[in-house]
């Protein structure tokens, strides 16, 4: 057993961490604005916008997965744009994977923060539109510091949800050891040939890490809840 741990290759499951800590911060300033605005606006066209953020939780992956190759390929105007232009190629690298991480878990980071956003008071907006913040300071100093648990939940779920991705890494960057090969390709192919010692270890390891940072979320979110309950008596 202790030659098995030894002959483990961690190097999946760094390159894991490194795309889901890179998707996670930009997603961070990428959905922000969109929570705010969806969580603000009164327009018609609101449902819609909720449905297309939300459409990678039903899209199967091999669809979405197959539509974002298909945009950051050479045959799209996108993907030969960056080849032509940058020399810089978008699919079956790093940067592909990153992409289109960010599409696959932007509604992960993006609900949790509507949901907070929309339970903030709207008495304290008010307050601070009247002493004369702008919507940008009231964002940062009114409404972020008011939505801790919903904004680590978010952070959290995303990171977790990006380490676990296959189907789309997998139609988007392929495995290629040091470059695209994160842990949920690692197992797959041990599956494939049939190695089941190693695909169960690294299985293990992905269970236990989901296991942890689901238990982080709720022992920080059940102190908040203690901690506003004790504010509101």
């Amino acid at each position: 057993m202790i030659e098995i741990l030894k002959n483990i290759e961690f190097e999946p499951f760094l390159l894991s961490f490194k795309l889901a800590g890179i998707t996670t911060l930009i997603l961070f300033f990428i959905s922000l604005p969109i929570a705010w605005y969806l969580s603000q606006t009164k327009s018609r066209f609101k449902p819609i916008l909720e449905a297309i953020t939300a459409l990678p939780i039903v899209l199967p992956p091999s669809v979405l997965g197959f539509y974002i190759l298909w945009s950051l390929s050479f045959n799209s105007p996108i993907g030969a744009f960056f080849e032509e232009y940058f020399g810089t190629k978008l699919v079956f690298n790093f940067t592909g994977l990153i992409i289109a991480s960010c599409f696959y878990s932007l509604p992960f980071m993006v609900q949790p923060l509507q949901g907070g956003l929309e339970s903030i008071n709207k008495n304290m907006l008010e307050a601070s539109y009247i002493s004369g913040k702008s919507k940008f300071e009231t964002l940062f100093r009114v409404a972020i510091p008011n939505i801790k648990p919903a904004l680590i939940t978010a952070i959290i779920i995303t990171f977790s949800h990006t380490v676990g991705e296959f189907g789309v890494v997998m139609m988007v960057g392929g495995s290629i050891p040091s470059e695209t090969k994160v842990a949920s390709v690692a197992i797959y192919e041990f599956v494939e040939i049939m190695d089941y010692t190693n695909a169960h270890i690294y299985s293990a390891i992905m269970i236990t890490l989901s296991f942890l940072t689901l238990l982080v979320v709720y022992i920080f979110n059940g102190k908040q809840k203690r901690i506003f309950a004790g504010f509101s008596k």
